[in-house]
């Protein structure tokens, strides 16, 4: 499935509105001055305002995104994209790719 890269000046956040801050970039490659996030690395989300237990399952701590480019890599690794889906952990809520660059697509 093809999909424009993430890097690291992409908006990624939980269903909940925190935000999503990667930890795989891949700085020797960039698209518009950012690195390329590696889909192997999970995202650390941070200001998650879903409450903690009991009173429910939360808040989101990290994501990852369960597909990314195949074709296309960075130290052959394959590359986190928009159009891919993602989990937040311990939720299970989507992970959501916002905002990006939308020179490169990729597949």
């Amino acid at each position: 499935m093809p999909g424009y890269l993430l890097s690291q000046g992409s908006r990624v956040s939980c269903a909940h509105q925190g935000t999503a801050t990667p930890t795989a970039a891949f700085p020797r490659v960039t698209v518009g001055g950012q690195a390329v996030v590696l889909l192997s690395g999970p995202w650390t989300i941070a200001g998650c305002p879903f409450p903690p237990p009991p009173t429910s399952n939360g808040p989101c701590v990290t994501g990852t995104f369960t597909s990314g480019t195949v074709r296309v890599t960075a130290g052959k690794q394959p590359l986190a994209i928009q159009a891919a889906p993602g989990t937040c952990v311990p939720t299970g809520v989507p992970l959501i790719a916002m905002q990006t660059q939308v020179r490169v697509r990729a597949s």
